[in-house]
C-alpha cells in the first residue's frame, strides 16, 4: 500500500496538480514540480499541452500503461459519434474506475487491489480484471468476506467525493448498479481533463 501511496503522490508532483483532489496530496502544500528549481514558466508549445492532457488522462486512471491506453484510443475513434467522449466512456467502463466512483476504495490505485485480489463480483461472477469494461446494467459487488476489510468501509464515508449520478452504490450492501455510460460533463473530475487534446495528440 505503501508504494501505491508514493505512486500517486509522484503522479501528482510530476503532472503539477491534485489530479484526484485528496487532501494529503502533495501539491497542497508544494505546487511546484519535482527538480533543483521547480517548473520554469515556460510557454508550452501545441506537442507539449496535448501530451500533458494525455498524461493526466493517463494518470487519473492509476497510471495506465501508453500500449493499453493507446488501444483505447484506437477503439474510441473506430466507435460512431465523438472519440473523445468514447474514449472517456471506455475509461470509466473499467471495473477499477467504476469500485472507484462507488466509493468502495479510497483511490483508483486501491480500487485496483480490491479487483485483481479476487474481491469483486460483476453479475454475481468473480472478475479479477482491473481493466474489464463493464456495461449499462451490470450490478458490481464485493464479496460477502471483503465487506468487513477497514479501508473499504473508511472509503465508503470519505466526505470528499459523491458518487455521480450515472451510478447506483449501497454501501450497506456493498453493491451497485452501472446505470448509464456517462459523458465527458457527467464526469466529476476534480481537475480539468481535455480528451480532445488526448485525441490530437494520436491523429497527428
Amino acid at each position: 500500500m505503501a508504494n501505491l501511496v508514493q505512486a500517486k503522490h509522484k503522479i501528482d508532483r510530476r503532472l503539477g496538480v491534485n489530479l484526484w483532489g485528496r487532501p494529503k496530496s502533495p501539491h497542497n502544500k508544494r505546487p511546484a514540480r519535482p527538480g533543483q528549481h521547480g517548473a520554469r514558466n515556460k510557454k508550452p508549445t501545441d506537442f507539449g499541452t496535448q501530451l500533458m492532457a494525455k498524461q493526466k488522462l493517463k494518470g487519473y486512471y492509476g497510471n495506465i500503461g501508453e500500449k493499453q491506453f493507446r488501444k483505447y484510443y484506437d477503439e474510441a475513434s473506430r466507435r460512431k459519434g465523438d472519440t473523445s467522449e468514447n474514449l472517456i466512456a471506455l475509461l470509466e467502463s473499467r471495473l477499477d474506475t467504476l469500485i472507484y466512483r462507488m466509493k468502495f476504495a479510497a483511490t483508483v490505485f486501491a480500487a485496483r487491489q480490491l479487483v485483481s485480489h479476487g474481491h469483486v463480483l460483476v453479475n454475481g461472477k468473480r472478475v479479477n480484471i482491473i481493466s474489464y469494461l463493464c456495461k449499462e446494467g451490470d450490478v458490481i459487488e464485493l464479496r460477502e468476506k471483503s465487506r468487513t476489510i477497514p479501508a473499504v468501509q473508511a472509503a465508503t464515508e470519505l466526505p470528499e467525493r459523491d458518487v455521480p449520478e450515472y451510478l447506483e452504490a449501497d454501501h450497506k450492501k456493498f453493491s451497485g448498479k452501472y446505470i448509464r455510460t456517462p459523458k465527458l460533463a457527467d464526469v466529476p473530475y476534480p481537475v480539468m481533463m481535455e480528451p480532445n487534446l488526448v485525441v490530437e495528440f494520436y491523429s497527428r
